[in-house]
């Protein structure tokens, strides 16, 4: 693709070129100034639509690739945090089983001094 892009752009590049010298060529007799101009301003916007075939996407979007790597980063970031979320859960389940065995315990303490007073 970018060979392409390449070639296109030097062929654009080429035809920008022979364009302008027409147009100056045009201008040059005052008779044909009218149509040397416009000719002149054609050129010029060849000229830059064949170096932006030669620029790569980043460059020439600079905004939107922005925003597809920060989208990409935070596809990764979530999918990092979804492969830690069942340790997570592992964790919170295997707390709760603590705090409820040391409620039992603590009952049970409790009970047992009830009993002695």
């Amino acid at each position: 693709m970018r060979v392409l892009r390449g070639l296109g752009g030097s062929v654009l590049w080429i035809l920008a070129g022979v364009v302008g010298l027409l147009g100056i060529v045009l201008s040059v007799t005052v008779i044909l100034l009218p149509l040397g101009i416009p000719l002149l301003m054609l050129a010029r916007r060849l000229f830059r639509y064949s170096m932006r075939l030669f620029l790569p996407r980043e460059v020439r979007h600079p905004v939107q690739e922005t925003g597809k790597s920060v989208r990409r980063k935070t596809k990764d970031a979530s999918s990092s945090v979804a492969a830690a979320t069942p340790d997570v859960r592992g964790a919170r389940k295997a707390g709760k089983k603590v705090r409820k065995k040391a409620r039992k315990k603590k009952k049970s303490v409790l009970g047992r001094l009830a009993d002695l007073a």
